[in-house]
């Protein structure tokens, strides 16, 4: 049973969240203040955080950040910020989805099922992406560079799949958001370029020059040309 930690200072949104999450088989758990709820995540290691970013004690963006640097947990964010430019910003910290306020219970639950289906290795046989130094496995949701283990988000980690199992197909940023979340929200396109950016800042030996994912100016990305295929 997957655990869910709740960090958001308005006790009856969060009490309307513990209802449809624990009705749909979660565990929750939950705190009102980000200095406490980045502790919490540190003594619960929950399976995946919902986080206000408006909150008392820390600001959740810096939760996301203390979060990011140690784990790759998913993180749904909610808040109540409307401008692209707060949306993006936390996006570019790690976070691997979004919702506004007002926001529908029923669709946060399919969001949190959604992410965790992303973070769950699947159980059939390993397929393994080679592709220059890099090596996808498919199975374990692994990531690794000249051998070295690269640790990534499960948005990341789709993105890259999505890319790198058609190189040198360009992909707009709504067929990008197709294949990594099942449906395109035209509102949240620019939220890919956010994911591409800690992409390379992961995978990339010069982040500022790219040799794995390339920018098609005014179309989207693309992996690069003649990378192996899947076996």
């Amino acid at each position: 049973m997957a655990s869910i930690l709740i960090i958001e200072d308005e006790p009856e949104l969060v009490k309307v969240l513990r209802s449809y999450l624990e009705q749909a088989g979660f565990t929750v758990f939950s705190s009102g203040r980000g200095d406490t709820g980045l502790s919490a995540w540190e003594q619960r290691q929950p399976d995946l955080v919902i986080l206000d970013l408006n909150l008392p004690g820390m600001d959740g963006l810096d939760v996301a950040r203390a979060i990011r640097r140690k784990a790759s947990t998913p993180i749904l964010m909610l808040t109540a910020r409307v401008e692209e430019a707060d949306q993006l910003v936390g996006l570019e910290l790690g976070a691997d989805d979004y919702m506004t306020k007002p926001f529908s219970p029923r669709l946060v639950v399919a969001r949190v099922r959604a992410l965790l289906r992303r973070a769950s290795p699947t159980e059939q046989a390993a397929t393994l992406l080679r592709l220059m130094d890099l090596e996808i496995d498919l199975n374990a949701h692994s990531v690794r560079r000249k051998g070295v283990l690269v640790e990534l988000t499960p948005t990341e980690f789709d993105l890259l799949v999505a890319l790198a199992e058609q190189p040198g197909r360009v992909f707009s940023r709504l067929q990008l958001l197709e294949a990594t979340q099942g449906s395109a929200y035209e509102g949240y396109e620019r939220s890919v370029d956010a994911h591409i950016k800690n992409l390379r800042a992961k995978l990339e030996p010069d982040p500022r020059h790219p040799v794995y994912i390339e920018t098609v100016f005014g179309v989207g990305y693309r992996f690069t040309q003649g990378a192996a295929r899947p076996r």
